[in-house]
């Protein structure tokens, strides 16, 4: 079985936006969620996975991270509005 990755989002209680990757969505989560995740999500508490994308390598999910960190939080609300349309 190959293995997964994912460009996830969450959003945060200050209404803020956090991108990351990971082979594990959920346990990554729960990570952040105890305070052990990013700097920034243990300064900034996410709420909930607003969106998340699959890839086949983790260097196509690590790009991806890349382009959606560069984006405004406008263009992200975007992302996360169409991804949840479907």
């Amino acid at each position: 079985m190959d293995k997964k990755y994912f460009v996830y989002i969450l959003l945060t209680e200050k209404g803020t936006f956090y991108c990351g990757y990971t082979d594990d969505v959920q346990k990554r989560f729960e990570t952040h969620l105890q305070g052990k995740g990013a700097k920034y999500t243990r300064a900034n508490k996410p709420i909930k996975i607003v969106y998340m994308q699959e890839f086949n390598t983790k260097s196509e999910a690590m790009r991806e991270e890349r382009r959606i960190k560069k984006l405004t939080h406008k263009d992200k609300e975007m992302l996360i509005m169409n991804f949840q349309k479907n």
